[in-house]
C-alpha cells in the first residue's frame, strides 16, 4: 500500500527513510544492541565529529555519498568556514564525540566507532572510504577498517 507522500511523488522521501533505517538496524545488529534510538544517536555522533575532523572539500565529498535523510544529519550543525579540529588521535576523536553527545550515553569506544566506520565502508563506494580513510590523521586510521585491511 502505497502512502499518501508517495502517491504525491515524493518517493525518494520514502526511499531515504527506508534505507536510513536499513543503515540503523544493521548498525544495531552488528553491536547486538536491540535498542534503534542509542545505534542511531552512536552513528550521528561519530557522523559528526568525523565531519568536524575532515577538511571542508572531503565533509561535502563524503556527504555525497550518504543517504539523503543521514546527509542532513551529518551536515546539520556544520560551520564550513571552522577548521578541521586539529587534535589528531583516536582518543581525542572519542573524546570530541563523547562531548558533542554528553548528555546521552551512547556508549563510545573504538569498538563502537570502528562499528561505524565498518559500516560506512560497507555502504560507501570505495573511493569515498578510502578518500576518507586516507584524510584521516594517521593516528585515527586504526578505527578505520581500511587500516586493518592494508596492515
Amino acid at each position: 500500500m502505497r502512502t499518501p507522500m508517495s502517491a504525491a511523488g515524493l518517493e525518494s522521501i520514502d526511499h531515504t527513510v527506508v534505507l536510513t533505517r536499513a543503515w540503523i538496524d544493521e548498525l544495531d545488529t552488528s553491536l547486538g544492541w536491540c535498542n534503534k534510538h542509542r545505534s542511531y544517536r552512536l552513528l550521528q555522533a561519530v557522523l559528526r565529529t568525523l565531519r568536524d575532523w575532515l577538511p571542508p572539500h572531503e565533509v561535502v565529498a563524503f556527504g555525497a555519498e550518504l543517504p539523503q535523510l543521514l546527509r542532513g544529519v551529518y551536515y546539520d550543525g556544520w560551520r564550513p568556514a571552522a577548521a578541521p579540529m586539529r587534535r589528531r588521535g583516536d582518543v581525542d576523536f572519542m573524546a570530541a564525540a563523547r562531548d558533542t553527545f554528553a548528555s546521552e550515553a551512547c556508549d563510545l569506544s573504538p569498538e563502537t566507532v570502528a562499528a561505524v566506520f565498518l559500516l560506512l565502508t560497507d555502504k560507501l563506494s570505495g573511493d569515498a572510504g578510502e578518500a576518507v580513510h586516507g584524510a584521516l590523521p594517521v593516528e585515527m586510521r586504526s578505527l578505520w577498517p581500511l587500516a586493518r585491511q592494508a596492515a
